[in-house]
């Protein structure tokens, strides 16, 4: 994870004190929010790993989710190129407007099917990170690369077999441990599956020829 700015990186001057924050959701990438920070506020968010502004209006700090438990737990946070704006990536607790929608702009937030293959590629970089006893993926890390490509080989054979012999519950079934043990390949090399999708989304395009 990149590392959270510094609160001497970023220039409150400009707005006399606060700064805009833009919260956008982690996973699904939506906007949730805008609200704004001054350096108290920036840090008490970092210290407590939840989203908190400065009230203008009550002219107080104030943690989002304090009075709904709908908190917005803190990922990451960037700063812009002029060091006046945050863009703080965050998993929201459930709905995030006042109004009880998911976003202050009205929107659905629900996020799609293909945007969870970002979230497990996260889980499985997580997991080999810390390395916890007793799991599963862990115990592939240590197995170690060749026992990781052996298994993407066993799995892309059972999926193929329940395609042509099997049922289509089965056939999703094997496909997921497919598409699961691929990806743990993919993190031991360094690589991830969006790095996939680009190469299939730029051979979509008009013109590409195979290399």
């Amino acid at each position: 994870m990149i590392p959270h700015p510094d609160a001497n990186q970023i220039d409150f001057s400009k707005g006399a004190g606060l700064v805009p924050a833009i919260v956008q959701d982690a996973a699904t990438r939506r906007v949730l929010m805008l609200g704004y920070m001054n350096r108290e506020a920036y840090d008490a968010t970092l210290r407590l790993g939840r989203v908190t502004f400065f009230s203008r209006s009550r002219n107080c700090l104030w943690t989002k989710g304090e009075t709904s438990g709908n908190f917005l737990e803190v990922q990451e946070v960037r700063l812009d190129c002029d060091a006046d704006a945050l863009l703080v990536l965050a998993r929201p607790l459930g709905p995030v407007c006042h109004t009880g929608a998911d976003t202050c702009w009205g929107e659905n937030n629900e996020p799609s099917s293909l945007s969870f293959l970002t979230e497990l590629q996260d889980f499985i970089n997580t997991r080999r990170a810390e390395m916890p006893e007793g799991s599963y993926t862990t115990s592939l890390f240590r197995d170690g690369i060749n026992r990781m490509a052996q298994k993407v080989g066993e799995e892309a054979l059972e999926t193929v077999i329940e395609a042509v012999n099997g049922t289509d519950e089965r056939c999703i079934y094997e496909a997921s441990d497919f598409l699961y043990h691929l990806i743990v390949l993919l993190t031991a090399k360094g690589l991830r599956i969006e790095q996939v999708i680009d190469e299939l989304a730029e051979r979509h395009r008009p013109g590409w020829k195979k290399h």
